[in-house]
């Protein structure tokens, strides 16, 4: 029941009105009994300077954003923590009265959805396929998590040579080489025990996979397989990993579990993660029978 003490939360995007934020941040207030509400907000660029002054002035209590308000809120922000500031991303907000705190959950969500599997990065060897916002999150928390080695691959463009000194400037566990190198995937990935598709590859109605048929050869019963899609639950890319007898697993897991990282900082309790998550399986496949 909405009143005069419940507490407001938000998503910034533009588009927002596709966001499943609001199906799992509504439905974990509802069953922690916390007299909160999330609503999508559709905000650009050029509106967030206005948009973070109402945030403070009507007490709003956090908010997430995606991209590319996740690098354009930071200069109007009173401080990001440090793994923001490493990745210079920001995806949740807290307003603690007025003084805005960004922060970064994405990665360790996508640490606590494998923990949650029995799957942890301790001592693991690691592929990434993607550099991007998704892949920078995962691979820096996966080396906060103690990885061994995280091989990734990244389309060699324009911001390849910065991309890779970037990463590798990171920490010495990680080796980036270009994506079209398919003859050197093979190796990385064959000794690798996690292997985590980050790109948009197989996304929605795209047939494609992030990988060859040469590579995927490489994958066995010994593979975690993951892919940061969630729409579809099981995408081209799943669907040849778990025939290969890897164990895959979708991006809700990430989903849900960075969200738990918001919900955690705003309210100081634990998401119901059980819950939230067939709440998100349950609204995604209404959206695929669409």
């Amino acid at each position: 029941m909405i009143d005069g003490h419940t507490k407001l939360f938000g998503f910034l995007a533009h588009p927002a009105a596709h966001s499943l934020s609001p199906l799992i941040h509504n439905t974990s207030f509802k069953v922690s009994g916390i007299n909160g509400a999330y609503l999508a907000f559709d905000v650009t660029s050029d509106g967030l300077a206005a948009t973070l002054d109402a945030m403070r002035v009507m007490d709003i209590g956090g908010f997430n954003l995606s991209m590319p308000l996740k690098t354009d809120v930071i200069a109007f922000l009173d401080e990001i923590t440090p793994r923001a500031e490493r990745l210079h991303a920001v995806n949740t907000v807290v307003n603690r009265n007025g003084h805005l705190v960004g922060d970064s959950t994405d990665g360790q969500g996508f640490v606590d959805a494998l923990k949650q599997e029995n799957v942890r990065l301790e001592d693991k060897t690691m592929t990434v396929l993607g550099a991007g916002g998704a892949g920078r999150a995962i691979i820096s928390a996966a080396i906060d998590a103690g990885v061994k080695k995280i091989y990734v691959f990244k389309r060699h463009n324009a911001t390849f040579a910065t991309l890779k000194a970037q990463l590798e400037n990171w920490s010495d566990v990680v080796s980036v080489f270009p994506y079209e190198d398919i003859v050197n995937m093979q190796r990385p990935i064959a000794a690798s025990q996690i292997v985590v598709n980050a790109t948009n590859i197989g996304m929605a109605g795209d047939q494609a996979s992030p990988v060859t048929d040469e590579v995927m050869q490489q994958f066995g019963p010994q593979h975690v397989v993951v892919d940061v899609i969630y729409f579809p639950l099981e995408t081209p890319f799943l669907k040849a990993a778990a025939k290969q007898g890897s164990h895959t697993y979708n991006g809700i897991g990430m989903l849900v579990n960075q969200a738990a990282g918001s919900f955690l900082e705003w309210t100081g309790q634990q998401m119901p993660i059980d819950q939230v998550i067939t709440a998100v399986n349950q609204a995604v496949r209404e959206r695929v029978k669409s």
